[in-house]
């Protein structure tokens, strides 16, 4: 299986931090969030994988080449950004029509990654998506999702107060290709994923709970309780 590693986010919120670096490159224990997942992913088959860049790009580019991972990672530059979906169908032909990891890689995980694309194949019948999901701490500051008794997604609650639930969507996919199709039906290069496509695919989408660690790191009240709870060397 390949994936998509998204790595092109300005990441505001954590400026200063990000003031010099993008927000994949945010060390967490002195090694980036991009090397976490290219590490992960990698040692668990998952290849060739492609990084988008676009905020420091010879930055991503230089970490890549640095870090010994270069064989088996393709970096696509975005001048403009497309959105996640916009991203996933300008770069259509990478994944040669098979099944598709997507990951925000500005966040930091650890699963075990073959039993979560085994739990894909063995998805429901009609399920054309398997969505990572987490148990959050701050349930108001993520996406919440709804499951009936099978595991599929029947209700999505962005950012809302008092959320049903405080279980999140951990933004790491797997895509069926039955998916680019949708995409490329939109008929535009700028797509949202999380409003224009998961909308659609609501009691299509599977789910696979990670039960060992993920955390956003969106903003340093987040940087700073990953980098006391991650274990050192993990």
């Amino acid at each position: 299986m390949k994936a998509l590693l998204l790595a092109a986010g300005l990441g505001t919120r954590l400026r200063p931090l990000t003031n010099s670096i993008p927000k994949c490159l945010v060390p967490i224990h002195g090694k980036p969030l991009l090397g976490q997942w290219m590490q992960m992913l990698l040692d668990a088959g998952v290849m060739p994988l492609l990084v988008n860049l676009h905020y420091f790009p010879d930055s991503v580019r230089d970490y890549i080449t640095a870090s010994g991972f270069s064989k088996n990672v393709t970096t696509v530059y975005e001048e403009q950004l497309l959105g996640t979906a916009g991203t996933l169908l300008k770069n259509r032909a990478f994944f040669c029509s098979e099944p598709a990891m997507l990951v925000h890689a500005d966040n930091l995980s650890r699963f075990d990654v073959n039993v979560y694309i085994q739990s894909h194949l063995n998805r429901p019948p009609g399920c054309e998506i398997t969505m990572m999901t987490f148990t959050a701490d701050d349930p108001s500051s993520c996406g919440i999702v709804e499951l009936d008794k099978r595991g599929i997604v029947r209700a999505f609650h962005e950012k809302v107060q008092n959320p049903p639930g405080n279980l999140a969507n951990g933004a790491v996919y797997i895509l069926e290709p039955s998916v680019f199709e949708f995409l490329a039906s939109i008929g535009k290069d700028k797509i949202d994923f999380s409003t224009e496509v998961l909308p659609h695919y609501v009691g299509r989408i599977f789910t696979f709970h990670n039960d060992v660690y993920h955390r956003d790191i969106g903003t340093m009240d987040s940087y700073e309780k990953a980098q006391k709870e991650f274990p050192n060397g993990y």
